[in-house]
């Protein structure tokens, strides 16, 4: 057994961008260091999962928000009403522009926790992630040659069938990229694909992230790729594999300096583990008290602003 910690590959990773990326203007203006192709591979087995240890991750807000993309929803109410901020920035700002009203986001916020009708207005970001993984829209043509909407394609409900009635299938996919509604979203997917692989009876999962935030983004993702694919093992009776995150564009912000280097000096300490407390009917019925996590204690969290 290896003697390098899990995490040291993830730190290389953070260093390799910061050292030798190019430099390049972004979406956001802030800029970044960019690499392009980057892979790292996680061994889940003993309930060991790939959560960061040299900063804090609030990996019960990566869970939230996990459920809610099962749901469906699209709004953000449901995890404002939680304490859960990581969508906040995208409608306020969108509030702000079409608006003109330079509400600050808490009192954006606010007005989401307290206003239905607020929030039903300005609260949505489209359909993103969890509207395509679970109703992927679909068109049926008419006898008169015009298109009506069909049912909706759940995608996940689909393949937790798939990896029961054919574990052998190379079509276990969820897919978030629909090229038709990007326009819509508040932010097209970065994590758009998840792959799963079924061999010896355990549950493997292949993720493609076009777009990585390494420093801010990447620690949740690999945490929900890997709650993911333990919750879907408990449902479909197979035991944790291997988690292979793929990134494209894998990027550090250039006012990221204090978190990049201070989050280089620490060393990762300890292996902590995911306890599933209860297995609930399906997929959509788990909630956050069915998650606890042990042997968990982290370096201190390093705040970093968010680039929208």
């Amino acid at each position: 057994m290896s003697d390098i910690h899990y995490e040291q590959q993830y730190l290389d990773l953070m260093r390799r961008i910061w050292s030798d990326g190019d430099e390049r203007e972004d979406r956001t203006g802030v800029g970044t260091r960019s690499i392009f192709g980057a892979t790292l591979r996680f061994d889940l087995s003993a309930n060991a999962m790939p959560l960061i240890t040299t900063k804090r991750v609030y990996w019960k807000t990566a869970t939230r928000e996990m459920l809610w993309f099962l749901t469906g929803e699209t709004n953000i109410r449901p995890l404002v009403r939680q304490g859960v901020k990581i969508w906040n920035e995208w409608p306020h700002a969108r509030y702000v522009k079409e608006t003109g009203d330079n509400i600050t986001l808490d009192d954006f916020v606010e007005c989401i926790a307290d206003d239905a009708a607020f929030a039903e207005r300005w609260g949505d970001l489209g359909p993103v992630y969890g509207k395509q993984w679970v109703d992927w829209p679909t068109y049926r043509k008419r006898e008169d040659g015009l298109y009506e909407t069909g049912p909706g394609i759940n995608q996940i409900a689909d393949l937790v069938d798939s990896l029961k009635t054919n574990p052998g299938s190379r079509r276990h996919i969820i897919e978030g990229w629909n090229v038709a509604e990007i326009d819509e979203m508040a932010l097209p997917p970065c994590h758009k694909t998840y792959q799963f692989h079924v061999a010896g009876g355990r549950l493997n999962c292949c993720l493609y992230q076009r777009s990585c935030d390494v420093a801010l983004g990447l620690p949740f993702n690999l945490w929900s790729a890997a709650l993911l694919t333990r919750m879907l093992g408990q449902q479909v009776d197979l035991d944790p594999g291997e988690l292979v995150w793929m990134g494209g564009d894998a990027h550090l912000y250039l006012n990221h300096n204090d978190l990049i280097e201070e989050q280089l000096s620490r060393e990762p300490q300890g292996n902590p583990t995911l306890e599933i407390v209860r297995r609930p009917a399906t997929i959509f019925d788990y909630r956050i008290e069915d998650f606890a996590v042990h042997d968990y204690a982290p370096h201190g969290p390093i705040k970093a602003p968010v680039a929208v």
